[in-house]
């Protein structure tokens, strides 16, 4: 879990830092320029990381099934000789994906407007200004968001299924509770980070709202990136006995 973690906190940090300190520098210096090859790299960085971000939480669903349904066998299964595949792989798919859509982007043409409608290079904010036909590259999209999105958050619902079965037959109340507590950290992760962004990609266009896509895309890119350590370190005991000691701590002037 610890070794997912990791991998969880280094996407969340290029996922913010991709995106993040251009809108600080607009809201700073007022100049909303932005080059197209930046533009370029900005998408390929996000969307990296974004797509990692999903297959590493399906991961660590993943890990949580084996360590409640299958306690005895877990250091059997979660060996490095699984995870550590599991986690280059979710970067290379990743990263594969990503230089593809950067593709995408470099082959659009942007002749009658160069304003985006976002703070950010978002690809359907990109789509939406092209005079470029997109037709292809939306149905390669869709199939994208089934492969890289749909179906990881598919298993990670399956995941949980199979978990709160095998909670509901421990015959104890204290073994149920301790058997979930394991889980609420990932599984408030999972929710801050598919909340908004389900709501956002697959709501209906006759609802489509730009300043309500925009909040939205700054809840799942800032946001939930900022609550993630504390979700996580709220739950370590270590963390929560230091803060005790800091609430004794008397200071004297």
């Amino acid at each position: 879990m610890y070794f997912f973690l990791s991998n969880l906190s280094m996407a969340d940090v290029i996922y913010s830092s991709s995106t993040l300190p251009k809108l600080l520098s607009i809201i700073a210096t007022q100049d909303n320029q932005i080059t197209l090859p930046t533009c370029i790299t900005q998408a390929c960085f996000f969307i990296a990381t974004a797509a990692c971000e999903i297959l590493i939480l399906t991961s660590m669903s993943y890990d949580r099934y084996v360590a409640i349904c299958r306690p005895l066998n877990y250091y059997m299964i979660m060996n490095s000789r699984l995870y550590l595949p599991m986690s280059a792989s979710s970067w290379a798919i990743s990263i594969v994906n990503s230089l593809m859509y950067s593709c995408f982007i470099s082959t659009l043409s942007f002749c009658s407007s160069h304003t985006i409608d976002h703070f950010f290079c978002d690809l359907n904010a990109l789509y939406a200004i092209t005079t470029s036909d997109t037709r292809s590259r939306e149905i390669i999209m869709i199939i994208g968001d089934i492969v890289l999105a749909f179906v990881p958050f598919s298993l990670t619902m399956a995941s949980y299924v199979g978990i709160i079965c095998s909670i509901l037959k421990i015959n104890s109340a204290e073994g149920r509770f301790k058997a979930f507590s394991s889980c609420t950290s990932h599984l408030t992760t999972v929710m801050l980070f598919y909340g908004p962004v389900l709501f956002l990609y697959m709501k209906p266009k006759s609802i489509d709202s730009k300043t309500q896509d925009k909040i939205l895309s700054l809840l799942y890119v800032a946001v939930v990136p900022m609550l993630n350590p504390f979700v996580y370190t709220l739950r370590n005991k270590e963390f929560l006995g230091a803060l005790r000691n800091m609430a004794r701590i008397k200071i004297t002037i």
